[in-house]
């Protein structure tokens, strides 16, 4: 039994049967109620989807064809599933997006170019709670592109002429409300525009007025503060929360598009006017925020992980370029000493890991896998960039490295810091003759003896 939709009197079910559907109506006041079969219908309904939605020819030498969903039952599922994903539970809804995806990967444009236009209707409906499951919907038909290339994007690129000016006017209009159904309403859109440029930006929708909006919207979230209610939550679920979520998209916006299409002489022919004009116009701007994270963070202010790992990205890309380093060279002492460093530290978190389970925190500290979302390895990255491309950055942060470990008195957790920069530097410094030619001498020293410290996580450093 298969949910679909319905209005406000009654939903649809499916039940397939040898091919053929029955409808059920039920009444709006069992659906509103605690129903435990729907999540079930749902997530049968999205296995029936994906795997018998398109026509299928019979194997080779047989006459009878494998069974697909008939085509009348395809058009009710066609004609209900926006409104079921706009009405239905968030259980029921994650299932039925995934049926969306599926659908439209098969249907769309040529069986079902009506979805434009009922994701549209809903978009711009006077009540707000269908935008949510509106704009799920339009996700999902981005989504479906987002890897695609750029020649195989042209019924993606028609349909958002129509609705990129939309959810554009629809956030700006929600930017001011800082409740969670308009952050959460502001997260969907950053996601879906995020989806769209992620491997190919399409110039054709984004000149220089429109990119200038988003981008001040983009700047706008991340220099909003977080309500500061939400400092009573537990540390370890405040990344969850939709207002750090929001900026995290919004950081992953500009990182991508500084990273992919801002950096003159690391673009594509076809994005190299683009290039310039972001480096001119924005990413002095938006980098001059990402500075006041750090600052927050260095005066032991909250900043979700997230957050600081995209920051971090944002201003690897920063320190390349000549305009974005001459505003940031002055803070980079800063930035290196008080807020790389404190993340490359052994920390509480490492501590109850270690304790716990030893060889888990092995295997998270040297897991490629796990370095992707990481903020140290982020901060790891943004050092090396920085030691590598400006010379003043180097000798530096090794003085102050050779500092903590030449001082017996330093907290053991700072000595696995200085340790943890150091090697990530090594092809820097077994590079430069004036660090070469002392490193066995200081290793022998300070590093050597660290072996046989009591702390189990000074030794596996």
């Amino acid at each position: 039994m298969l949910m679909l939709s319905g209005n406000t009197s009654a939903k649809y079910f499916f039940s397939f049967a040898c091919g053929q559907s029955k409808v059920f109506l039920l009444p709006s006041s069992l659906l509103t109620a605690e129903c435990p079969f729907l999540p079930y219908s749902a997530i049968y309904l999205k296995n029936m989807v994906t795997q018998y939605w398109p026509d299928r020819e019979p194997p080779p030498g047989e006459a009878i064809f494998p069974f697909n969903i008939h085509e009348n039952d395809r058009q009710q599922i066609r004609d209900n599933i926006v409104e079921g994903i706009i009405r239905s539970p968030d259980l029921v809804r994650v299932q039925l997006t995934m049926c969306l995806r599926a659908i439209i990967k098969h249907d769309f444009p040529g069986h079902w170019p009506a979805v434009v236009d009922k994701i549209d209707y809903y978009l711009q409906s006077q009540s707000s709670a269908s935008w949510l499951g509106s704009l799920l919907c339009l996700y999902q038909l981005v989504k479906t592109y987002e890897y695609k290339k750029a020649e195989e994007r042209e019924p993606l690129i028609i349909a958002m002429q129509i609705f990129l000016p939309r959810i554009q006017q629809q956030i700006v209009q929600l930017l001011p409300d800082s409740s969670y159904y308009s952050v959460l309403l502001q997260k969907q859109i950053l996601k879906i525009f995020y989806a769209l440029v992620q491997y190919a930006l399409p110039l054709q929708l984004v000149n220089n007025q429109t990119m200038t909006t988003w981008m001040e919207i983009f700047r706008t979230i991340i220099d909003r503060t977080v309500p500061p209610e939400t400092l009573h939550i537990d540390e370890d679920d405040r990344p969850e929360l939709v207002w750090w979520k929001c900026k995290k998209w919004a950081l992953h916006i500009v990182a991508r598009l500084f990273e992919r299409y801002g950096s003159p002489g690391n673009v594509t022919k076809e994005y190299f006017e683009f290039s310039e004009f972001f480096l001119k116009t924005y990413a002095v701007g938006i980098q001059q925020v990402l500075l006041k994270i750090l600052d927050q963070y260095r005066q032991k202010e909250y900043v979700a992980p997230r957050v600081l790992q995209q920051a971090f990205n944002y201003l690897n890309q920063g320190v390349v370029h000549s305009v974005t380093w001459k505003q940031m060279k002055p803070h980079i002492q800063n930035i290196s000493e008080d807020v790389i460093f404190s993340v490359m530290c052994y920390k509480d978190e490492d501590e109850e890991l270690w304790q716990e389970d030893p060889y888990e925190y092995i295997r998270m500290k040297f897991d490629i896998f796990e370095d992707y979302a990481s903020p140290t390895t982020a901060a790891q990255t943004l050092l090396y960039t920085a030691a590598k491309k400006r010379k003043e950055v180097l000798p530096k942060m090794m003085a102050f490295c050779y500092q903590i470990l030449t001082d017996p008195n330093f907290d053991p957790r700072k000595k696995d810091g200085a340790l943890h920069v150091i090697g990530s530097l090594a092809e820097i410094l077994l590079k430069k003759s004036l660090f070469k030619d002392q490193m066995e001498l200081f290793l022998q020293n300070h590093v050597f003896p660290l072996l046989l410290s009591n702390l189990g996580y000074l030794r596996a450093r």
